[in-house]
């Protein structure tokens, strides 16, 4: 939804901010109560935290849930928007609700089964509440504060903090419990940047031919998609060092999108030197967007 819709209809994109987030809240109280708690598993982050706080000090989750996330809240009022801050505080209130008296039976005791699947409904609770415009982590907002003072990335800050709780985890608990934590969080993570990207993940293309314009013209004509030229000059190749002067063409699609470029490409140039790279996300230009409220 544009930016001018929601102006014209702002409640329209409350709501659906969050039914998003009582859906992630839902997905993340299964994977909580039917799958890791019963049987002692454990995930990353902050969840990862309040699993094994739950688990030294025989309290209740739900308090571990709103106390460790308290200050990542606060510092998300700075580093992205108040009302950023304030679906995040509702999202984890309604977490640690649903975790404390929605009542579950455990799905299976088979323990793959419950490290791969508690992961999956997880990773679907934090990726639909950041789809929301909020999170019930607060794992990410502290890795964005200290990549801004430190030389560590927000991904490099991820690996290392649950690398640490990890080996906590194989030093308090057991070696085989931090193994498939280990595996509960890979499972989660992935299901979160398919929710976040799905299907419809971003793909930059650079396309190198000397049918260049035939090519431009079928990407914005045919394809309707937006593309940049450079003009560059050849290096080496089949026939050896090449100085000529050649364009190169630079577009983002979507996954899906990805095949029929190829298909018209290939038809246009059959020997056409084309580079496939994941992008993150865009701004502008002529792509289609994914629905994300911030």
């Amino acid at each position: 939804m544009c930016y001018a819709q929601l102006m014209k209809n702002p409640l329209k994109g409350e709501v659906r901010s969050f039914t998003y987030i009582i859906i992630g809240v839902l997905c993340a109280t299964i994977g909580l109560n039917s799958f890791l708690i019963p049987n002692g598993f454990f995930d990353g982050g902050v969840m990862g935290i309040s699993l094994l706080l739950q688990r030294l000090t025989g309290l209740g989750l739900p308090w571990f849930i709103v106390l460790i996330n308290l200050p990542f809240i606060l510092i998300s009022m700075k580093q992205v928007s108040l009302r950023f801050a304030i679906r995040s505080a509702l999202a984890i209130t309604l977490l640690a609700i649903t975790v404390h008296f929605l009542v579950l039976s455990p799905v299976t005791s088979d323990r793959l089964l419950i490290s791969v699947f508690g992961g999956v409904f997880l990773g679907l609770g934090i990726g639909f509440a950041i789809r929301g415009g909020a999170v019930i982590d607060g794992t990410e907002v502290l890795a964005i504060q200290v990549s801004r003072q430190t030389t560590f990335t927000v991904g490099d800050f991820i690996a290392v903090f649950n690398i640490i709780l990890f080996c906590i985890v194989a030093f308090v608990v057991d070696v085989q419990a931090a193994m498939y934590s280990m595996l509960t969080y890979f499972s989660a993570s992935r299901t979160v940047d398919f929710i976040l990207n799905g299907i419809e993940e971003y793909i930059g293309m650079t396309i190198i031919s000397p049918q260049s314009e035939e090519l431009r013209e079928m990407l914005t004509e045919v394809l309707g998609r937006g593309v940049t030229v450079y003009k560059t000059e050849g290096g080496y190749g089949k026939r050896g060092a090449i100085r000529e002067e050649r364009k190169a063409l630079f577009c983002v699609v979507t996954r899906l999108e990805v095949t029929r470029v190829i298909s018209e490409v290939e038809r246009i140039d059959p020997h056409a030197f084309v580079v496939q790279h994941p992008v993150k996300d865009t701004r502008g230009g002529m792509i289609k967007k994914r629905a994300v409220h911030n």
